[in-house]
């Protein structure tokens, strides 16, 4: 399958434009529509929030990934294969938390143009016939590196202290891995303090508290309530650990 992970937004054309690219040079291969609501210009807090999700997919899947502020510089276009799974996208840190966890990696740069590139969609453009054809089983057009370790941007923290994304509820998802936190451990959300519980029901209509969320990360919620709006949380609200 071909998981799509962008910041397009719902709204317009987008998504729908890099589908049919997708549906015309992979026909028949499903597409995913994992996330269009990436955060938005900013391809750090989304590589910490990708990571999360990718081990839901078999390997073989295609990530075809967009959180490209830089479209149209010199900024590259790459593909990578960790643990089996190809990501497809720009050069810009997308993908950097997903290599840094690979215990298996391979990273091509993506010499390839089409004959109709447009300055600001290299989502339809270029990186979706790539996926295609790596969803077809062929390999990446252009030239793979040769050390590709080497390639994952340095300084990058293991686990981000961070909200890196608001759902539809107003939870709030943070780029910490909650297996690495113990249990009865207490946030401290900019002077705020949050207790854990297991699942909403357990605290009160309207308490916000964190858990481990189903796919792994620290997530603060509140039962029946929007938590952004209760602690005032938004992607980037910084949190600390208190053990």
């Amino acid at each position: 399958m071909i998981v799509l992970a962008t910041d397009f937004g719902l709204d317009g054309p987008y998504v729908g434009q890099v589908q049919a690219v997708l549906a015309r040079e992979a026909p028949g291969v499903p597409t995913i529509n994992l996330f269009a609501d990436l955060p938005r210009f900013d391809p750090r807090r989304a590589a910490y929030l990708l990571a999360a999700f990718v081990s839901e997919f078999p390997v073989a899947t295609v990530f075809l990934g967009v959180v490209d502020p830089g479209v149209g510089t010199e900024r590259g276009a790459i593909a990578i294969q960790a643990d089996g799974r190809w990501y497809v996208g720009p050069d810009n840190g997308l993908f950097n938390v997903v290599a840094m966890r690979a215990q298996r990696l391979a990273w091509w740069d993506i010499s390839w143009r089409p004959e109709r590139l447009s300055s600001s969609f290299h989502g339809r453009d270029l990186f979706a016939p790539v996926a295609a054809r790596l969803a077809r089983g062929e390999m990446p057009p252009g030239p793979p590196s040769p050390r590709p370790q080497t390639r994952i941007l340095p300084g990058w923290t293991e686990d981000l202290a961070e909200v890196v994304y608001i759902d539809h509820y107003g939870n709030a998802m943070t780029g910490l891995r909650a297996r690495g936190i113990a249990n009865d451990s207490k946030l401290d959300l900019n002077g705020q303090i949050v207790c854990s519980a297991r699942t909403f029901a357990d605290v009160p209509l309207g308490q916000p508290f964190w858990y481990a969320n189903s796919v792994g990360l620290v997530e603060i919620a509140a039962n029946q309530e929007r938590a952004d709006h209760l602690l005032g949380l938004h992607a980037g609200t910084s949190l600390r650990v208190m053990v």
